[in-house]
């Protein structure tokens, strides 16, 4: 595919491990390398131009976050969507998100509303267009830009590391929701501007919540993507 070989030339030292993860990880969201997926050491180092090792070490850190399944002297696969682990994810990633939108809404700068109203613009854009993988990145930077500006930066790590069993199911999502999402996304950046951290929870809440009603969809519509490994 075009966007593998594009990631593939943008992988250059001295962070090649991350890169690999960084790459491998979207295409697994994405659905590019479908759960049940055999991947080989051998042919992503091939693929990338690099040694074993940064490979090696990448597919560790995903097997960690529930991505792949490593097994000795057998194939490495893509892991199976959980329900378990996603819901699991959004417990986790309700409590922090909660709290750290809470403070942004009492300290939140005039300059960083308006730059997220710029990146409203932006997903509007993608959102019309149906680029879900745009989009997806787009949700991801305005969450992040939340965190940096109530001063919890290192918050959006643990974020990150525990939301990957969501993402597959929140890209899914994007087939059809990406509106719902956006108009979602304009009620949260305009109570943080109205500095009304109750509303800022009870819309962050039914936000984070929604993915239950997805996943339960996905499940019925795409049972292939739950089989048992």
């Amino acid at each position: 595919m075009s966007s593998r070989s594009d990631a593939v030339e943008l992988v250059s030292p001295p962070r090649l491990t991350d890169q690999v993860f960084s790459t491998l990880y979207d295409w697994i969201v994405q659905l590019e390398l479908l759960p049940g997926s055999k991947i080989s050491e051998g042919e992503i180092a091939e693929q990338f131009d690099v040694s074993r090792q940064p490979v090696r070490d990448a597919f560790y850190r995903l097997s960690q976050i529930g991505l792949l399944i490593i097994r000795p002297q057998r194939a490495t696969i893509v892991s199976h969507i959980q329900a378990e682990a996603v819901l699991q994810a959004r417990y986790i990633r309700t409590a922090i998100e909660v709290e750290t939108f809470r403070i942004a809404a009492r300290c939140m700068p005039d300059g960083t509303l308006d730059d997220l109203e710029r990146q409203l613009e932006e997903q509007a854009r993608v959102a019309h267009r149906e680029a879900r993988r745009l989009f997806h990145e787009l949700d991801d930077k305005m969450h992040r830009t939340i965190f940096e500006a109530a001063g919890k930066g290192f918050a959006w790590a643990l974020v990150r590391d525990n939301k990957a069993h969501m993402d597959r199911i929140r890209y899914i999502s994007l087939e059809s929701g990406a509106q719902r999402a956006l108009d979602e996304h304009v009620g949260l950046v305009k109570a943080l501007r109205a500095a009304d951290p109750d509303l800022v929870e009870t819309l962050m809440r039914e936000h984070l919540g929604r993915i239950a009603v997805t996943l339960e969809r996905v499940a019925r519509e795409r049972p292939e993507l739950f089989r048992a490994t």
